[in-house]
């Protein structure tokens, strides 16, 4: 859609926060925890849509300014572990379907549902056409401002369905849960690598997820090898800027 969301990382600490927070390792309160987070998701990503699509500011500033205001809220409520999640809910981080982690299907569905919305659905082709020209779409009757919103939000629920799957996994959520994980970097380099331009118009889900599984096995072989963790940034640094170059080079020769 020719945007990004830099707040991503707060809001996947928001999310496991507020879910272990108000769980507070009661069972009876995991489905009053994943709707508050559910909703806190979704005026998050609303705020960003209209931010950047009614106040005109650049999605790359006005995503900063929320992370700024998420991590400060967090920071001066939280500053460690907050509550735990129930024992039951510790199954999405941890339970399997027979040799399948619930992991791995919940990664499917959610590539095979992105994938459907980009493909079959009014809305993904909105989102193609306002990311190569907003000004066209809204000419052709694309209403542009309703889509990026529209994307922003999708974001946002997929940070919190990230959150609550690490939240699971720690059985108890920090501040600090998300930036550790570089979450804004690593998604912004998953989908540069899978070919998705960041001025819009071009991309999908199945190059995200390639370029996703090129990068979980480079640092597992990284790891295997014992290379030392800034090294493996440089080497994955480079691999990303040749990535790139070589899909631009491929582009300028298609153009001509």
């Amino acid at each position: 859609g020719g945007s990004l969301d830099l707040s991503v990382p707060y809001q996947v600490s928001v999310t496991a926060v507020l879910a272990s927070f108000i769980m507070d390792g009661d069972p009876d309160r995991v489905w009053l925890g994943v709707l508050a987070v559910v909703a806190v998701g979704l005026a998050i990503g609303v705020a960003n849509g209209l931010i950047i699509t009614v106040l005109g500011v650049n999605a790359f500033i006005a995503t900063l300014g929320m992370s700024l205001i998420l991590r400060g809220a967090l920071n001066a409520g939280f500053d460690n572990f907050a509550g735990s999640v129930p024992a039951s809910f510790e199954r999405l981080g941890y339970g399997e379907i027979g040799p399948v982690p619930y992991s791995i299907l919940l990664l499917m569905v959610v590539v095979a549902l992105a994938w459907w919305v980009l493909r079959s659905t009014r809305f993904g082709h909105h989102l193609y056409a306002v990311g190569e020209s907003v000004e066209t779409a809204r000419l052709s009757g694309v209403r542009s401002a309703r889509v990026i919103i529209g994307a922003h939000v999708i974001c946002s629920l997929t940070c919190v369905l990230t959150g609550l799957f690490i939240v699971s996994r720690l059985r108890a959520g920090a501040p600090w849960v998300g930036p550790d994980g570089n979450y804004d970097l690593e998604s912004i380099a998953a989908v540069v690598l899978g070919g998705t331009a960041l001025a819009g118009g071009r991309g999908g889900v199945l190059g995200t997820f390639a370029a996703v599984l090129i990068l979980a096995l480079l640092d597992n072989a990284f790891n295997q090898l014992g290379v030392n963790t800034f090294i493996k940034d440089v080497i994955r640094g480079a691999i990303i800027i040749g990535a790139v170059a070589l899909y631009v080079y491929r582009q300028r020769g298609d153009s001509r």
